[in-house]
């Protein structure tokens, strides 16, 4: 397993906007998840899934957040342990900027989930290195595939997602809300993408 310094990324720059430059005092690690992560790790996912809240829905992203902290985010060790996966952070002098998980998918494929990055620190390039790092690890891991999925509400992950090489396996609607949807009729696009 790899330790916090496995991954440091210093001075990102993505565009030439200087106020999306990380000092290069500032490093991010993207580390596994610890205990003393779950505050950090519990208000950013409740900060991105209530700025997803379309109107009108606003009520079943509270059911959603509920049950996804119940069920899995307020429980992260047990929960991808459970299913023979990893709950990654990156994080920036002890700040929480972005996670995401990796879930066993099959025998030859895992699924990313919960990749986000804090509001304040977007378009900066982090999720490019998350979704950088979950590849890195899960080749190293002997994964064939990584398979994600992703609403209609979040277009600049669909665009990074496709612009990453992956491509689009499968659209339906969800109805159903479950720790991975909302349900609701929101459009959900699933991705894959060989290693």
């Amino acid at each position: 397993m790899e330790t916090c310094l496995d991954v440091v990324l210093n001075g990102l720059k993505t565009d030439s906007n200087p106020m999306n430059e990380i000092p290069m005092s500032d490093e991010i690690v993207i580390r596994p998840f610890c205990d003393a992560d779950a505050p950090d790790v519990q208000a950013l996912f409740v900060e991105i899934n209530r700025s997803l809240a379309t109107p009108g829905l606003e009520e079943s992203f509270e059911g959603y957040i509920e049950r996804s902290l119940k069920e899995e985010i307020s429980r992260i060790p047990e929960y991808y342990a459970e299913r023979d996966g990893s709950f990654w952070v990156a994080d920036c002098n002890d700040e929480i900027v972005g996670m995401f998980g990796l879930e066993s998918h099959g025998d030859s494929g895992v699924e990313l989930r919960r990749m986000y990055v804090k509001p304040s620190w977007q378009r900066r390039g982090i999720a490019r290195r998350l979704i950088q790092h979950a590849e890195k690890h899960s080749r190293e891991s002997g994964v064939g595939q990584l398979l994600l999925s992703t609403s209609e509400l979040q277009e600049a992950a669909l665009s990074l997602y496709r612009n990453a090489g992956y491509r689009t396996v499968r659209e339906e609607v969800a109805e159903n809300a479950s720790n991975k949807t909302i349900g609701g009729g929101i459009r959900r696009y699933h991705f894959v993408k060989d290693l």
